[in-house]
């Protein structure tokens, strides 16, 4: 294990040294992306080893930070999120190599190369943090090293903008966890997580709360779960879109880890209504996500919206564990975690596997607009079926990996009629309602990013002449639709080692969840069962069976071409098209309570009559309520509160020492008093 780990330091550290000498041209780029595929390799092989032994990993280094030294550990949770990490580190580095020679000459390759190596590495530290200072720090060097990458194309409409929210929500976020590790370690941010997991249980139940409320607020800011979500939208469609891949694939993914740690772990859980929330949390994101996403024209904008939607369908997972878990039903809460947590690496995979998707399609017609896009299934079709993997694996069709973790998901709400309290039960179906609704528009929204994107005629002369993607990109994405493929057939290899990994935090009992480890998944007391593995094979007999039938009932098999039905004109042009606008208008009528969407018609009537019409123009724009009702008041005061500490900057130096003796006098009564 330690010869992976100096691999991993060494690889990580290789690659950021390189890009920053070299940087430009195929040697630089290729440089950085190959340290940071090996690292990635590396930290992969040692999640691998720690899951597949049981036996922790521990490292220290006494002299590096003041006070104490980087204290490092991986037990099975930690193992379970650097799979994730390497997983989607080797794909997003391997495609990044190809991706960025776009920007040669444009953009500051060296930084872009050294930050992608400084990500991964802070990642890996994240998951193997052994006490807050170490946690604390890697989490900032995380932030910090993706807002430096959002940033690449600076010179764009938005990014600037972007940079700042993103840098600003997570610097919240941020001190939300200081106050946070501060109460649970009494204020020793250098106590390490055992000495907090064995000191939690002596907290009174009202520091166990806030400690909560902060750790949901922190964490909750960084996955982007509603209404902490601002930020998201608009940070993951102006990154590149390797970087894209790896925010919404592992960086949103530490704020479900930094939550599972500290609540699961660290606390041993909590109250029913820590779990309620958690929960009711989950499914407004869930529901909320997906409906903004399907108004979305910009494809990769609607994929960040899928981030919220599926980070709450992690969350509904979670918050079903913790219920659970607070009765004491521990099978049924080792099933809500194993949900969340399979959730969790599933969507890892498949929209890392989406936006590199989308990356190569920004990549060859040089826009993110739908309205843009069109008939690249025949110019693009490696992309197209890379694509299409991960459209039907996020939409919860068998036997991709997405139906799988969302079953257990379902399963686990459907075992809340278990609850001894009819009011608390109530909760669960309320549930299972909105992820069904939330499951059902997923699909509409992604036959919408599909079929828009890739189907009927261009409607560009962009995408007329589209292109495919080079080799690596290819590769890149041909990782992350395996691993989608892999992990929906099967379930019964992941499944146990879940259930394992759970029962190996010390403050969860061994519920010995039976699961089989045959080709079928069971849940507990047989409550339900289901194959991904049968249905894949089932589906594969299907589509051998109808060429079989064509050929017993000897079809004709020639090639015949004619034209389609031009709807009463001489030959179809893209004007014809069903629009990504025309798509969600039903949608958008149903749910305009919630939408609001900002209408304005102009009717340009001819000079001489008004039974003319020359032209008519129609605008419809929504935006979020949450940034109109509660960002928009708050920016404003901030506003005004800056204008009116600027007036202090008058220039005077002996203002400015009048200021200082002021304050040292205040905080010397202070002092006196306390």
């Amino acid at each position: 294990m330690s010869s992976l780990f100096w691999l991993m330091l060494a690889a990580y550290s290789l690659g950021t040294v390189s890009a920053l000498l070299i940087g430009r041209g195929a040697l630089g780029r290729g440089l950085a992306a190959a340290g940071a595929a090996i690292g990635a390799a590396a930290a992969f092989g040692l999640g691998v080893m720690v899951m597949a032994s049981g036996i922790s990993f521990e490292a220290s280094f006494a002299n590096i930070l003041p006070l104490t030294g980087v204290a490092l550990r991986v037990d099975g949770l930690g193992a379970f999120f650097l799979i994730i990490i390497g997983l989607i580190g080797i794909a997003a580095a391997i495609y990044g190599f190809g991706y960025s020679a776009a920007y040669e000459g444009r953009y500051s390759l060296r930084l872009l190369g050294a930050m992608f190596n400084v990500l991964l590495l802070s990642l890996c530290l994240q998951v193997m943090a052994d006490n807050a200072l170490t946690f604390l720090i890697a989490w900032e060097v995380m932030s910090l090293s993706a807002y430096l990458m959002v940033l690449t194309e600076h010179d764009q409409p938005g990014t600037v903008r972007a940079g700042i929210w993103y840098i600003a929500m997570t610097h919240a976020g941020f001190a939300a966890l200081v106050a946070m590790f501060l109460l649970l370690s009494g204020g020793e941010l250098t106590t390490s997580f055992a000495a907090m997991r064995s000191g939690a249980t002596a907290l009174s139940p009202s520091i166990r709360n806030a400690i909560f409320i902060l750790g949901l607020l922190g964490f909750g800011t960084k996955a982007g779960i509603i209404p902490l979500h601002v930020w998201l939208p608009m940070a993951h469609p102006v990154a590149p879109s390797h970087v894209s891949a790896m925010m919404s694939g592992v960086v949103i993914k530490m704020g479900i880890y930094g939550l599972v740690r500290v609540t699961l772990d660290l606390l041993g859980g909590g109250p029913v209504w820590w779990g309620a929330t958690v929960l009711a949390i989950g499914a407004i994101s869930a529901l909320l996500g997906v409906l903004y996403a399907l108004m979305e024209h910009d494809l990769k904008r609607l994929l960040a919206y899928h981030s919220v939607e599926n980070i709450g369908i992690i969350l509904i997972g979670i918050g079903s564990g913790l219920m659970f878990q607070s009765y004491g039903l521990m099978t049924l809460a080792a099933l809500g975690f194993i949900g969340g947590l399979y959730h969790t690496i599933n969507h890892a995979m498949f929209k890392g596997l989406l936006f590199l998707g989308a990356g190569s399609v920004l990549h060859a017609t040089h826009t993110r607009n739908m309205e843009e896009m069109g008939g690249l299934i025949k110019r693009m079709p490696w992309t197209a079926a890379f694509f299409l993997i991960g459209a039907a694996a996020i939409s919860a069709l068998p036997p991709l990996n997405g139906f799988a973790s969302e079953w257990i998901v379902f399963q686990s709400l459907l075992g809340g009629f278990k609850i001894p309290r009819p009011e608390v039960a109530v909760v669960m179906p309320l549930a299972v309602g909105m992820l069904a609704l939330t499951s059902g528009l997923a699909v509409a929204c992604f036959v919408k990013a599909f079929g828009i994107t890739f189907l009927a005629i261009p409607r560009s002369h962009e995408a007329e002449h589209a292109h495919e993607s080079p080799h690596s990109m290819r590769i890149g994405m041909g990782i992350l639709a395996l691993a989608c493929v892999t992990l929906g057939i099967a379930p019964f290899v992941v499944v146990p080692q879940l259930s394992t990994l759970l029962a190996g935090l010390d403050s969860l009992p061994d519920t010995h969840t039976a699961f089989t480890l045959g080709l079928s998944l069971q849940t507990p007391e047989n409550f339900g069962q289901m194959s991904p593995t049968w249905a894949a094979l089932g589906i594969l007999i299907l589509l051998g069976l109808v060429p079989f039938m064509l050929w017993i009932v000897r079809a004709n098999r020639r090639l015949r071409v004619s034209g389609s039905w031009g709807c009463g004109r001489i030959g179809q042009t893209p004007r014809m098209e069903y629009t990504a606008t025309a798509f969600a208008e039903p949608l958008r009528r149903v749910f305009a309570e919630l939408y609001r969407p900002n209408k304005e018609l102009t009717i340009d009537f001819h000079p001489e009559s008004k039974y003319f019409v020359q032209s008519i123009e129609y605008k419809s724009e929504i935006t979020p309520w949450f940034e109109k009702v509660l960002y928009g008041p708050f920016v404003t005061f901030l506003r005004f509160v800056a204008r009116q500490i600027r007036r202090l900057q008058s220039g005077s130096v002996h203002l400015y020492l009048v200021y200082v003796m002021v304050m040292l006098v205040i905080l010397l009564m202070a002092a006196r008093l306390m």
